[in-house]
């Protein structure tokens, strides 16, 4: 906790200065999960579907959320409840080999949806705010101006394991929906029928959900808060770089001898391809 807040909660009283109402969210029902995602499917990218039907083997590098789309629907039986539909959307980087040539980048989008029952509690108001576009692409309509919102925090995934199958020992898929903000993400186009052969992948997730409704609060107002900090037009103008070495611990662990099962964990780049 920081100085300022320690001071901010052992105010006396007679510190107060007046009552201010607020608009903020309340958090109506929250749930966390750890989700093992197993055998989900890989579509590569055109080059790289080339490339799998003639590889030897696959190692996949790592898997990056790149989107998430949520929705929410009331609970018929239960108005106090909604359900909370998210599809998640993530960038697959592997590696190839493919003779004995050094292993070629293979890309592509693997998804992945759950549901979760949270309460919203029970709104009759409708709320529109200045921004509102009824009827258009992501815009309120009257038939949703009064549910709750839905946060989802979620880490990337960790990659626990992949295998590579023919098509003809793959199980019947339906070719999933691919928003077009997601497919701009991939210089090529991704392949989702006709190919030979697959890869699937299998993710470890955490993830956090919540609903939040908006509310008006009065807060006591102890004073105005202003930045301490004074604005610079370069970085690292502020702070001298041998004053800020000189308040990192010494990282003695790194100096210690591990023993020889310890592996580090790669990093798997992702956010450098």
């Amino acid at each position: 906790m920081s100085e300022c807040c320690q001071e901010s909660l052992s105010c006396r009283p007679e510190d107060l200065r007046e009552a201010l109402s607020i608009h903020t969210r309340k958090i109506t029902d929250s749930c966390k999960d750890k989700d093992c995602i197993e055998d989900l499917r890989v579509y590569l990218t055109k080059g790289s579907q080339c490339v799998l039907d003639t590889a030897a083997g696959v190692r996949v590098r790592c898997a990056d959320l790149v989107y998430a789309y949520i929705d929410v629907e009331p609970v018929a039986f239960d108005r106090n409840h909604y359900c909370i539909d998210v599809t998640f959307y993530y960038r697959i980087l592997a590696d190839a080999v493919v003779g004995s040539a050094r292993p070629a980048a293979l890309y592509g989008l693997a998804v992945f949806s759950k549901r979760a029952v949270l309460c919203g509690e029970d709104s009759r108001a409708h709320i529109f705010c200045s921004d509102t576009r009824i009827g258009e692409p992501d815009g309120l309509t009257r038939f949703c101006t009064n549910r709750p919102t839905a946060v989802v925090e979620v880490l990337d995934p960790m990659v626990l394991s992949s295998k590579v199958k023919e098509v003809c020992d793959c199980p019947c898929q339906e070719t999933v929906q691919i928003p077009q903000c997601v497919r701009n993400l991939f210089d090529e186009e991704l392949v989702l029928t006709g190919e030979r052969r697959r890869l699937f992948v299998t993710l470890g997730q955490f993830s956090i959900i919540r609903l939040e409704r908006d509310a008006q609060l009065v807060v006591p107002v102890l004073d105005y808060s202003l930045p301490t900090k004074e604005c610079c037009d370069s970085v690292g103008c502020a702070e001298d770089p041998c004053e800020m070495f000189s308040r990192i611990p010494f990282p003695a662990a790194q100096f210690s001898p591990r023993g020889c099962d310890h592996q580090d964990t790669p990093d798997c780049g992702c956010h450098t391809c």
